[in-house]
């Protein structure tokens, strides 16, 4: 435990952008038990950790997707489950590894990601529309039915527009599990009480304007949308192939491909670190093992690899991609979902402190919208051709129920409160002086 302190303090001073991964994950714990009692505190983290477990997978069997798509035909790949997870073993086992060696280029390529991404992004929304054959922009206002055959088969056949508009949801959702990345450097943050939550609101903003124009750049290149949607998943290399000339697609698609494996490359990082928080504070069978830090690399080498293998044995049982993506909606969002409950009941009552960052009685206004929007997002999760996800939810929650009765009920003790910390503090500072480490 006190050893691996030592190797957040070091990322703090050096590399602080790793450590917030775990604090902001670690947060949530406190959330929980502070709203509600160690039990909601531990459900809270338990739900957030199935959540990044299964994102990993998600992002991995995004990223084989688009390679199989980018490049799978000239490499002669076949689409198949063998493949598929072949190339899961070895992206996540590289991911891994790059992590167990040290947080030094971890970190580095983790901020380069950061420019990458927004260059990519710029460079390929630019390219669409610098090359777009016509410029439809009513388009951006009609709605048409692609269900079934005439939309590549991606969603069953329907009649409902509504259905389908929600369906469609389930990835802009996914993509923006990630809104609370601004909690992630609170501790580094000036005013963090009012600039972090301020941040937050403000990531989601920028992320759905600039994203929708993303998405007007490929829609508005799109030769023809019949065609298009006949395409079904691959309707996006279909649009590049049919309107960039070769060597200007080759390289974007490098880009975008190396930003998914850098993404992959983070959220090891950041699962690791939510499962060696929650070994700290005991909240994990086998938490001895899995809050221990590597001497030599000063990384939770077991916690690293231990998210790894889940995530890759997960995607092995769940192979299809928006089956990953629904069940790792479902869990992410349950897990902040939790909190939110949590604190509706004890706003104005057991919770009368707010911050400086304050809304008052319309908390209770977008609380309830969160858990609408819960109840929404696991409805549009579990549709065909996602109904597996239900199966896998549950089961989830039987394990959840196993552990917590099973194992944790008794023994976990919650967050570290009082002379706990002061205790921890001290061992701490024992622990630095021991490996030459200095504040």
């Amino acid at each position: 435990m006190a050893v691996g302190r030592v190797h957040l303090r070091r990322l703090c001073g050096r590399h602080g952008t790793d450590i917030f991964l775990l604090s902001d994950r670690r947060r949530a714990l406190y959330w929980g038990s502070i709203l509600g009692n160690k039990g909601s505190g531990w459900l809270t983290a338990w739900l957030n950790l199935i959540g990044l477990v299964t994102v990993l997978g998600a992002i991995n069997i995004g990223t084989w997707t688009f390679f199989l798509g980018a490049f799978g035909a000239q490499l002669g790949l076949e689409a198949t489950f063998n493949e598929q997870l072949i190339f899961m073993i070895v992206i996540t086992a590289s991911q891994a590894l790059v992590n167990h060696l040290g947080i030094k280029l971890t970190s580095i390529l983790t901020d380069f990601s950061g420019y990458l991404i927004l260059f990519g992004s710029v460079a390929l929304a630019v390219a669409l529309f610098a090359f777009a054959p016509s410029y439809d922009f009513s388009r951006l206002w009609t709605f048409a039915n692609y269900s079934g055959d005439v939309g590549g088969g991606v969603w069953p056949q329907t009649e409902s527009i509504g259905l389908l508009f929600a369906l469609g949801l389930l990835l802009p959702i996914y993509t923006i599990t990630g809104y609370d990345a601004s909690a992630h450097t609170s501790e580094e943050t000036v005013k963090a009480a009012v600039n972090v939550p301020k941040s937050m609101i403000s990531s989601v903003w920028w992320s759905g304007v600039f994203g929708w124009l993303f998405l007007v750049a490929v829609v508005i290149a799109i030769p023809n949308m019949d065609a298009a949607a006949g395409q079904g998943w691959s309707v996006f290399f279909w649009t590049l192939n049919e309107v960039l000339p070769g060597p200007l697609k080759f390289v974007l698609l490098l880009i975008i491909l190396a930003a998914q494996y850098l993404c992959g490359l983070a959220t090891v990082t950041s699962v690791s670190r939510m499962i060696f928080a929650f070994s700290r504070d005991g909240g994990l069978p086998g938490s001895n093992a899995l809050k221990k830090v590597s001497t030599t690399y000063r990384t939770p080498v077991a916690a690293i690899w231990t998210g790894s293998v889940l995530a890759v044995l997960f995607t092995a049982y769940t192979p299809l991609y928006t089956t990953i993506v629904s069940v790792t909606v479902i869990f992410l969002f349950l897990s902040f979902t939790v909190p939110i409950a949590l604190g509706l009941m004890a706003f104005g009552k057991t919770w009368t402190v707010m911050g400086p960052w304050n809304i008052g009685g319309w908390y209770r206004v977008f609380a309830v919208l969160s858990i609408v929007a819960m109840v929404l997002i696991f409805f549009i999760g579990i549709q065909p051709p996602n109904d597996k996800a239900l199966w896998i939810t549950v089961g989830f929650l039987v394990l959840t129920a196993i552990v917590w009765f099973g194992f944790e009920r008794k023994r976990f003790q919650g967050p570290p409160i009082g002379a706990e910390i002061e205790k921890l503090a001290a061992a701490i500072k024992q622990a630095e002086q021991a490996v030459g480490e200095t504040r």
